[in-house]
């Protein structure tokens, strides 16, 4: 099969394990940017390939993970509506809010419906026209094309029954807030100093369908501003191997350059058309991230133009009160500040089954990751780690 099989070679995935274990004379830590290349690392042991010193770093890469509890919690109140057909993917159907999820509201008598386009929903709409019928339209410039083409089709065929939940995140602002984050250690840097929190991160590998979608033009400016080299990179294990061994190269070099290691797929230019009709239908905002905060600049809303299929001006929910897990830690997962298993509460109060967080509820979180693939700490690792839990927390 042409691009898979072709990938998951293993003669030639430890090959490249050994030119990078041939390069490597120093300690990196290294970001993915995706969840599904956190997914892909983790079930193929692909960072258990590298050499010691080469730290693979879990970054905020999850749509899902990073839609900030309030957000959550407002969709729960809109689905509870009567009246309201509430449309959304699978994968956030069990993503906890404050005190119940989708699933449970779609149990209590909402109607919660799990669609495979944004343009179901719109269908829905034109066949239901005495219903509302909104979609959560959730992740990062990769589904946003979509999603945007769902308000343009919705208003060219005159449904004033259609709204749309926005949760759109931006990569590169992202990047650039975690290499802002006190702590943080720049390649070049003097060592940090005792007690920092950030997660030093020294490259990036970034996600092959944002790039498809989104050329690599705006991340030069990132690479220059602090001195990181960053890898456009697929998601199969030969494509991260590739990634893996064109950052680490370039942090031995002393370079810091934008590459494109997933050319088959992505071009520098991305895709202009579908640019055009984000640039139409959508417009920059600050975004709130679960577990990180308000990242300026880091978001998407609808235009004004398209404002009246904005779900959250059409419903007004007010008075959300949002009350965070005290036993999840996926704020700290997310931030790359601690590993998954490094939190007490995972595979004990919090499992696949009983989620405390999205991150253990998506298919592109970290927590699900280490669980799904077994990558549990023994009690004496768990000890070891109860200090750098301490220093990592709530930063």
């Amino acid at each position: 099969m042409k691009y898979l099989t072709e990938f998951r070679n293993g003669e030639i995935a430890q090959r490249m394990a050994r030119e990078i274990h041939a390069v490597t004379t120093r300690p990196w830590k290294i970001m993915e940017v995706c969840g599904g290349q956190t997914h892909s690392i983790i079930k193929n042991g692909i960072d258990q390939m590298l050499p010691p010193g080469i730290e693979m770093i879990h970054g905020p890469g999850c749509p899902v993970c990073v839609t900030p509890l309030e957000l959550i919690d407002k969709a729960l109140a809109i689905a509870a509506q009567p009246g309201v057909i509430f449309c959304s993917f699978g994968d956030m159907l069990r993503v906890p809010g404050t005190d119940s999820d989708l699933f449970q509201v779609k149990g209590a008598g909402g109607d919660v419906r799990v669609v495979y386009s944004p343009l179901d929903a719109v269908d829905l709409a034109a066949k239901n026209p005495d219903k509302q019928v909104v979609f959560f339209g959730v992740g990062f410039e990769t589904t946003a094309p979509a999603n945007a083409m769902s308000v343009h089709v919705a208003k060219r065929r005159g449904l004033t029954n259609f709204s749309l939940l926005v949760s759109h995140v931006l990569v590169p602002p992202a990047i650039d807030a975690i290499m802002s984050a006190p702590g943080n250690h720049h390649p070049g840097d003097e060592d940090p100093s005792p007690g920092t929190t950030g997660p030093q991160v020294q490259g990036f590998l970034l996600a092959g369908h944002v790039c498809s979608v989104m050329g690599y033009w705006e991340y030069p400016p990132l690479a220059e501003k602090f001195r990181i080299p960053l890898v456009v990179t697929g998601f199969e294990p030969l494509d991260l191997l590739d990634g893996i061994r064109r950052v680490v190269i370039q942090l031995e070099a002393g370079r810091h350059e934008v590459e494109n290691a997933y050319e088959r797929i992505v071009k520098f230019e991305g895709n202009p058309a579908a640019q055009k009709l984000l640039a139409e239908v959508f417009e920059v905002t600050d975004r709130a991230w679960r577990g990180i905060g308000v990242i300026p600049k880091s978001g998407w809303r609808l235009k004004d133009a398209y404002r009246a299929f904005d779900a959250e001006n059409r419903f007004q929910i007010r008075a959300i009160h949002t009350v965070e897990s005290p036993l999840c830690r996926s704020g700290d997962v997310l931030r790359g500040a601690i590993k998954p298993a490094q939190c007490p509460a995972f595979g004990k109060e919090c499992t696949p089954r009983h989620p405390l967080g999205a991150t253990m509820v998506s298919s592109e979180g970290a927590c699900a990751a280490y669980y799904n693939y077994g990558r549990f700490l023994s009690a004496e690792e768990l000890a070891g780690a109860g200090s750098a839990l301490s220093g990592a927390t709530h930063g």
